[in-house]
């Protein structure tokens, strides 16, 4: 074989795995042009070109306004975070529409970098919860009277079938919890992203990569799955002894969960797991399965709550914050009260007249945006540990 056809096929090979390595989109942004600042909003524009490939490339649910809150910070935060993932791109057409700026562009995308770079966005309070319930569903019932020892006996009769609700009293009774504390709650089940046979077996089995899938999907740090069966332990109309019938259905409820996170490298780490059961009694079968699902959420909650505090406690850094042009004591006390009032923020410190070192369990550029929102406060600079501001 000659040299020539040899590096034809190297070269081809090279081509066909360069093309498996990345995806090529074409894709647009669009940016508003503030103080006839078209520079700034053209790469603005180009910014938001490169996070809708990756959204397409990877299908990140959560779009980029809800990554930093108005894309102030985007150039900076944004684009830092999606540079390695972002092979190359061209810009096919730019437009000036007087109010905003309009790019078009083919942006090639590296999945595998992609996801990386979006799971470092993701916000630590973010909560992703998924807990399917198998039910009963009532398909008929009724009675009919007998003849006893003890006298007459009213025998109940009832006929059901099993279904799958993936938005359940349990699941929406904690996530009415998580939100009540402030926490960010992504409920999964109406994405048809996964499905309650694969949670199931996902937890016998321990593969996570179903998981890991749903949290680059959805942005969030930490993933709440989990399945509920039912039993009926004693049915209406059973016999008690005595020639005495059961008056109620009384179901179980029992709920296997698992909370989950990542480490640094990526690799899945169990906060906690474990199994909670609620009772429930009702004429209705249906109806005592709800009280069941009640019974145990209550049971539940208070879990999942002093897990995710303690965790989101454990991963907070201290932030040094220095503000401009501070001269006494009233506005430093201004300034530190507004600092404490930011989402989030779970401690201030002064350390001299607009020296301050806050608290702070999520990546810093949402709490600069945070800062940067307040009236009269404008961002100077700022990295992962240090946020420089103008106070007016």
């Amino acid at each position: 074989m000659s040299k020539k056809v040899i590096l034809t096929i190297l070269f081809l090979l090279f081509c066909s795995n360069l093309s498996l390595a990345q995806r090529c989109i074409n894709t647009e942004g669009e940016a508003v042009i503030i103080q006839n600042d078209i520079p700034s909003a053209k790469a603005e524009a180009i910014a938001r070109a490169k996070w809708s490939a990756i959204e397409q490339v990877i299908g990140v649910e959560v779009k980029a306004q809800s990554v930093v809150q108005n894309m102030a910070l985007v150039d900076e935060a944004v684009s830092k975070e999606i540079k390695g993932a972002v092979n190359s791109y061209k810009v096919l057409k730019e437009e000036n529409r007087g109010d905003t700026y309009l790019v078009k562009a083919e942006v090639c995308v590296e999945p595998l970098k992609a996801k990386d770079a979006v799971s470092s966005l993701a916000l630590n309070n973010s909560v992703a919860v998924f807990i399917p319930a198998r039910k009963p569903k009532v398909v008929s019932e009724g009675g009919e009277t007998q003849k006893t020892p003890y006298g007459k006996k009213e025998k109940y009769t009832v006929s059901t079938k099993d279904e799958y609700d993936e938005t359940n009293i349990l699941s929406e009774t904690i996530i009415g919890k998580l939100t009540e504390q402030g926490l960010k709650v992504i409920d999964v089940a109406p994405t048809d992203v996964v499905e309650a046979a694969d949670i199931e077996k996902t937890i016998k089995s321990g593969n996570y990569l179903t998981l890991r899938s749903m949290m680059y999907k959805f942005l969030s740090n930490i993933l709440l799955i989990g399945k509920i069966d039912y039993t009926i332990s004693t049915k209406k109309g059973q016999d008690i002894g005595y020639g005495m019938a059961m008056p109620f259905n009384n179901v179980t409820v029992r709920v296997t969960y698992r909370m989950v996170t990542r480490d640094a490298t990526g690799k899945m780490v169990i906060l906690t797991a474990g199994t909670e059961e609620g009772r429930g009694l009702a004429t209705n079968v249906e109806d005592a399965t709800a009280n069941g699902l009640k019974d145990a959420a209550e049971k539940l909650s208070p879990v999942v709550l002093e897990k995710i505090s303690q965790y989101i406690k454990g991963i907070s850094k201290r932030v040094n914050i220095k503000i401009k042009d501070v001269t006494d004591l009233n506005t430093n006390f201004e300034i530190k009260d507004v600092l404490q009032n930011l989402a989030w923020v779970m401690n201030v410190e002064e350390k001299g007249l607009g020296e301050f070192v806050v608290s702070y369990p999520e990546n810093t550029v949402y709490l600069a945006n945070s800062i940067a929102q307040k009236p009269n406060f404008r961002i100077l600079k700022f990295s992962t540990y240090a946020i420089d501001v103008a106070y007016k």
